[in-house]
């Protein structure tokens, strides 16, 4: 399960990294178009394809650079297939088995190029793209960022995007920034490249294929000078909890932003509000449904406000009744525990025992209140381990409120010390 989700978050990503390149047309006019080597592996889904079909896609440099004739492996489980490119620098493997776990690669030469391992979905196909390095581009970064570093600024660019993708109980929320300095040589910005997401983000994580100048520690993200010439693109991640269907986010950025725009998946009511966009509207991109909300620039500290509203959400009613029950338990703990201090000698040791499971007992149910609380179990499986722990404990309590007469307690609690 932890694979599936794994692989389920790196076919969003591909999805986030799609939906910028296609809406290049909403930034300004002097933005600068993503850097195609950040989508380099990442598998995108499609339902352009057959089912179970993948299209790689092989270029050197940019998209105006196809590799055609270009041997491309598909390696599945154990077995291998191979495909040559056409004239469009595509291969495309068809008939794959969907849940099967699949790497792409190819030798661009000598380079080698590897796609990330992804499942095959049971509908629809992927595309990804494998991109080789120009070495004549490579050449004039590299004489770029060898220059001495100079003080200036640098900018969010136009082609940032703040990605949405709701789920059962919280909202993903992707940043997606392309940080831009314009000028020939490596600059220091005057103030340090770092930003706090919100108070009720969990998980910030910075996404593997972002520049290795980027980190996170807690809800802090920072990009570390000194910044190349051109486009240094950061991905970071984190998850909102969703409370009655709304999650406000207030967001600042430590420099000046070319334009806002969110990018929501469709999803329910869902809406995007905030007083700094310009306009919102709905969109069907690559088959799926969006909310997109635009606006103008930000200026470096402006905080941005965004409320998402109409999200899918489970009642908080089934928590607080558990959290009520964990509080019966307690106190019935705390009487039954004053009633055994006049047990005699003999049954001292059982009844400690007897504690002692009641204790464990108890922390397992708080533990799977919790652990259904995040999504661990479903509701079946949630709902006979209770019950299953709620017997035991009724038993032991009633050992417990044993006056010395009768059966063995421990006997009586028909559970293991």
């Amino acid at each position: 399960m932890m694979w599936r989700a794994m692989s389920d978050r790196r076919l969003a990503m591909g999805a986030v990294l799609c939906l910028i390149a296609l809406l290049a047309g909403t930034s300004s006019a002097s933005a600068q178009m993503p850097d195609v080597r950040q989508m380099s592996g990442i598998p995108r889904p499609v339902d352009d394809l057959p089912n179970g079909s993948v299209s790689v896609r092989v270029i050197r440099g940019d998209m105006s650079h196809n590799l055609e004739n270009q041997r491309v492996e598909m390696r599945a489980g154990n077995t291998t297939r191979t495909v040559n490119t056409d004239a469009e620098g595509r291969a495309q493997f068809d008939n794959i088995d969907a849940g099967t776990p699949v790497k792409f690669s190819t030798v661009v030469d000598g380079e080698r190029l590897e796609s990330q391992e992804f499942a095959v979905q049971p509908r629809g196909g992927a595309r990804l793209l494998l991109v080789a390095t120009d070495p004549n581009a490579a050449k004039d970064r590299a004489a770029e960022a060898s220059a001495p570093a100079v003080s200036g600024n640098v900018v969010i660019g136009g082609e940032s995007r703040i990605i949405v993708e709701p789920g059962d109980a919280t909202v993903s929320v992707f940043y997606v920034l392309d940080i831009v300095n314009s000028a020939a040589s490596p600059v220091n910005p005057e103030r340090p490249f770092v930003f706090t997401l919100p108070a009720a983000a969990v998980g910030t994580t910075v996404i593997q294929g972002s520049s290795p100048l980027a980190s996170s520690k807690g809800r802090d993200v920072m990009v570390a000078g000194p910044f190349p010439p051109g486009t240094t693109a950061i991905q970071v991640a984190a998850e909102y909890p969703v409370a009655g269907g709304t999650v406000p986010i207030v967001q600042q950025f430590p420099a000046a932003m070319q334009q806002v725009v969110v990018i929501a998946k469709k999803a329910g009511s869902l809406s995007l509000v905030s007083p700094q966009f310009e306009r919102t509207e709905e969109s069907v991109i690559e088959g799926t449904a969006v909310v997109l909300g635009i606006g103008k620039d930000l200026a470096a500290g402006q905080p941005f406000t965004l409320t998402i509203t109409g999200l899918p959400y489970h009642s908080s009613a089934p928590r607080n009744i558990a959290l009520g029950l964990a509080a019966v338990i307690i106190v019935l703990g705390a009487w039954a525990a004053a009633r055994s201090t006049g047990s005699s000698g003999d049954r001292s040791a059982e009844r400690k025992q007897l504690i002692t499971r009641r204790e464990k007992l108890f922390q397992d149910l708080v533990r799977l209140e919790q652990d259904h609380r995040r999504g661990r179990f479903n509701d079946g499986r949630y709902s006979a381990r209770r019950e299953e722990l709620l017997a035991a404990l009724e038993n032991i309590y009633g050992a417990l409120d044993e006056d010395g007469t009768g059966p063995d307690p421990a006997t009586r609690a028909g559970v293991a010390a």
